[in-house]
């Protein structure tokens, strides 16, 4: 009897460890820097990721593979969208533009110029034939896709981070950092009503299926759930210890989910606003969210590169405490205590330094003293950088920072930045010489 029993535990005790792997979120992992946008295709098998490191990936998801890196925009990308049956999408990045994509063909179609500041939010009308979209030249500019032209400028009341379609396609909302949301006609650009939604900023906004309600997320902590025919609010959901940076409705509009400055993920039934999980699996900022069209998964993106998808079927809540697999980061280098290695920390928020590392907002550093700039075949440089003939050597890096990029290489898009001493120019260079020099096995 005991022998039994010990095997019906050890059983009972390998199913619920299979049943808990197979509820644990699993993470795409390909970006070098923080994942600032999440969008699914319609059928569910294709999601899109926007990046500070100046890209889009175009990921299979039932596969969890890499379809292809996008690469056009020359600056941080903030927001994606899927065009509904063409093939196409959408994207918002600093660099003030909004970026039309062939997927099929991988490549840039458009950059569409209009806003005078970056571009924080991309949203596409359900017929496909529209996009809007919102920056921090407090205006939200809607656009004819077939014509890559712009139709139409709206102003905002402030800066603006959010804009979304309601499902008709018939209005246009938007949300500020004064904590307003706009709602305006998309058919003549007039403005229905001016909800203030929040006290502080709202950092991003989502429309139910049936156009009624609408949920939004602000730099005050909260979600906030409203009926957009009376301007009345629904609901406050609260949890979150810190701004709230991501929300999303799913899209049978029974869950709300949100993520935040706090790694965490939560998910709410809109209903009663019952907290129905939190997951904490981001080392860092969550940064979008997004549910898959039949509502059975979440994908979020986050300040730590990874997009991480979670199966919402499972019926086990979900263990916080479990880890998702990722590559470990290269050990420190010996001098990592040393000025250089403190000044060049700044750096790494852009760029990788080992053979393998890849590439985030910048090219990977390693072998680049003796490098002419601009060589990297694997890497989308500007034409400035393109062009140019000039070798990193301790002197070109030494004047790179004693000057600043835009006078060494002008119209490069190397962030502006200085250096003005002397001896923390040679304390960088020298620490720089340690680690981007080739190994024994390169």
């Amino acid at each position: 009897m005991r022998s039994a029993a010990r095997h019906l535990l050890a059983a009972a005790l390998l199913w619920q460890a299979a049943a808990a792997a197979a509820a644990a979120p699993s993470a795409l992992d390909e970006h070098g820097g923080p994942v600032k946008g999440v969008a699914v295709s319609a059928d569910g098998r294709q999601a899109l990721t926007a990046s500070f490191d100046y890209s889009l990936i175009l990921w299979d998801l039932p596969g969890e593979a890499v379809l292809a890196h996008l690469y056009g925009h020359d600056a941080a990308v903030n927001a994606v969208a899927f065009v509904p049956g063409n093939g196409r999408a959408v994207s918002a990045s600093d660099d003030g533009t909004v970026g039309l994509w062939d997927l099929a063909a991988r490549t840039l179609e458009a950059r569409l110029d209009g806003h005078r500041g970056k571009v924080t939010a991309i949203a596409v009308s359900p017929d496909g034939r529209l996009a809007a979209s919102a920056g921090w030249d407090r205006t939200v500019r809607l656009w004819d896709l077939a014509g890559r032209r712009q139709l139409r400028q709206l102003p905002g009341l402030d800066n603006l981070n959010a804009v979304q379609f309601s499902h008709d396609g018939r209005r246009l909302l938007a949300g500020a950092s004064d904590g307003s949301v706009q709602v305006w006609r998309v058919a003549d650009g007039s403005q229905l009503t001016a909800l203030k939604a929040h006290d502080f900023g709202v950092t991003a906004l989502d429309v139910g299926p049936d156009g009624r309600v609408a949920a939004t997320a602000s730099i005050d902590e909260t979600v906030q759930l409203w009926e957009l025919t009376s301007g009345e609010r629904a609901g406050t959901l609260y949890g979150h210890e810190g701004p709230v940076l991501s929300v999303a409705l799913s899209p049978d509009g029974a869950l709300v989910a949100s993520g935040g400055v706090d790694g965490t993920v939560r998910i709410w039934r809109r209903g009663d606003g019952d907290r129905l999980r939190v997951y904490e699996r981001h080392a860092g900022p969550v940064w979008s969210v997004a549910f898959t069209p039949d509502g059975t998964r979440l994908l979020s993106g986050g300040a730590d590169g990874l997009v991480i998808s979670y199966d919402l079927s499972e019926e086990a809540e979900a263990d916080p405490r479990a880890e998702v697999a990722r590559v470990e980061p290269a050990a420190p280098p010996e001098d990592e205590g040393s000025r250089g290695a403190q000044l060049f920390k700044k750096c790494a928020a852009c760029h990788t330094v080992t053979p393998d590392g890849g590439h985030k907002a910048g090219p990977s550093l390693h072998r680049l003293f003796g490098r002419t700039a601009g060589s990297r075949a694997d890497y989308p440089y500007s034409e400035a950088l393109r062009v140019s003939e000039l070798v990193w050597t301790e002197e070109t890096v030494g004047r790179l920072f004693e000057i600043g990029p835009d006078r060494l290489l002008p119209g490069t898009k190397m962030p502006l930045q200085r250096m003005p001493d002397a001896d923390d120019r040679a304390e960088l260079i020298a620490h720089l010489k340690r680690i981007t020099a080739p190994g024994p096995a390169d």
